[in-house]
């Protein structure tokens, strides 16, 4: 006999995925959405407020986001070994995004101050933060989407950062080209800390890491830690006497 080959069975799948993919990460995407879309804003018009601050000096403006770009690309490996090794993912995923908002704060207090080496500081340390959060967001949001597929949370995430992207872009143009880059930047650190008191009120449900821990081979591994520790004070106590 054939089987049912209907269509509409093949469809379930996904859409089932997508949506316990929404249920179970909901609470990760907008910090991450807001912290990836304020990011883009930042990389599309940092052109445009070094020159409002500094004419003549579009090499240099180049040269600041080359530096965010190093900075961030630093940030991500040494969060990801941290995470690797510390599996804190919500701590490690709410320092970083307040360290996000405060080098913000500082590059926004200080690129009309007139100094460009200060301004390649500020925003290096900011890039360091906010590039380093991505993929910790990533991982976290897959951690509490497990098991539905990473493909779908990664793909719900990027949708996320880009309108996110694209909304905080344009307003944060219109307000530097009416009242300057203070205030856009400013509009900016209120969605970075909107987003940090979001993260904090996650729920840290680690159903990836929990999953990983009941595994026969974890389970095993255990058994044998917690026989080897049983074993040992007397091996101590019989050296003793």
């Amino acid at each position: 006999t054939c089987p049912d080959l209907h269509p509409s069975k093949y469809v379930q799948l996904p859409l089932s995925s997508l949506s316990s993919s929404l249920k179970g990460g909901q609470e990760a995407f907008s910090p991450l959405g807001l912290n990836a879309g304020a990011f883009y804003a930042l990389s599309t018009l940092l052109n445009r407020m070094v020159i409002r601050h500094y004419p003549g000096e579009e090499v240099n403006a180049g040269r600041i986001g080359l530096t965010i770009v190093i900075a961030g690309m630093l940030g991500a490996v040494l969060s990801g070994i941290w995470l690797d090794r510390s599996k804190t993912y919500k701590e490690t995923t709410l320092v970083v995004y307040i360290m996000t908002l405060v080098g913000m704060l500082v590059y926004t207090f200080t690129l009309n101050l007139g100094y460009l080496w200060v301004v390649f500081i500020t925003a290096g340390t900011m890039g360091f933060f906010m590039t380093g959060y991505l993929p910790l967001g990533f991982e976290f949001a897959v951690e509490l989407t497990y098991p539905e597929s990473e493909g779908i949370s990664s793909g719900l995430l990027n949708i996320s950062a880009q309108v996110f992207g694209i909304i905080f872009t344009i307003s944060q143009g219109q307000i530097i080209d009416n009242y300057g880059t203070k205030p856009g930047n400013i509009f900016l650190c209120l969605f970075l800390a909107l987003g940090s008191a979001l993260t904090a009120f996650i729920k840290a449900d680690l159903r990836r890491q929990k999953a990983n821990k009941e595994t026969p081979e974890n389970k095993l591994q255990e058994e044998e830690e917690e026989s080897n520790s049983s074993k040992l004070p007397t091996a101590v106590s019989e050296d003793h006497l």
